[in-house]
């Protein structure tokens, strides 16, 4: 197996390895467009890239007790390192193609979320923190961020991000644990992260607030 792969059991290392290192590059230019638009540096942009390409699954690796597998392969700090640069250099051209971004964010989180819990479960965590080990994978990119900028993290205000993650871990957790090493139910967990992040985002549905603290008529 390839370092740095976390691999759903019957799909090719080197398939998935192109995937993560995808998303890892997609994940970043989010975090970069961020840090640019809060007016960072250049050091602070690539950082923020990083940070939100990488930061879910170092912080999986050290919840289950194992060196972090972006660690051992440099192409991932290249992935998010270029898009920390891409994000600087190439704003406005992205934010032109912010939908597209979008698109491809969610694709990336329904693969870190799979993968993830993957991983979790090969090193002998039980169901239900594997699922969140995956949803981590995903989303505590995202969240580190909003820490660094000072702001409340977004996947805890609005938008479906967390819950489509959630659920993708779950599909393949549920598939492992029951005994099935079908790669099916890995496809089957990512595209229903996908379908209802994206379908979250064309109808803009979000997870209710409290009613008090919903505005008035």
């Amino acid at each position: 197996m390839l370092s740095g792969v976390d691999v759903p059991h019957g799909f090719d290392p080197t398939l998935i390895l192109w995937l993560n290192l995808a998303g890892t590059f997609v994940f970043g230019l989010s975090g970069g467009l961020a840090a640019v638009r809060a007016k960072l540096d250049l050091f602070g942009v690539v950082v923020l890239a990083a940070v939100v390409g990488l930061a879910g699954g170092i912080i999986r690796d050290l919840l289950i007790g194992t060196p972090p597998a972006t660690f051992r392969d440099w192409r991932y700090l290249a992935a998010a390192g270029a898009a920390g640069l891409i994000s600087f250099y190439a704003r406005p051209v992205l934010e032109r193609v912010h939908r597209s971004v979008l698109v491809f964010d969610a694709f990336g989180l329904g693969l870190f979320a799979v993968t993830g819990a993957t991983k979790a479960l090969d090193f002998g965590v039980g169901p239900v923190p594997a699922i969140l080990l995956g949803a981590i994978t995903g989303i505590g990119g995202g969240m580190l961020r909003d820490v660094l900028l000072r702001d409340v993290p977004t996947v805890l205000r609005h938008e479906l991000y967390a819950i489509p993650a959630l659920l993708g871990a779950a599909v393949m957790v549920i598939a492992q644990h029951s005994g099935s090493d079908n790669p099916v139910f890995p496809v089957l967990g990512a595209a229903l992260c996908v379908t209802v992040r994206l379908a979250g985002l064309r109808y803009g549905v979000n997870v209710p607030i409290a009613p008090s603290e919903r505005p008035r008529a």
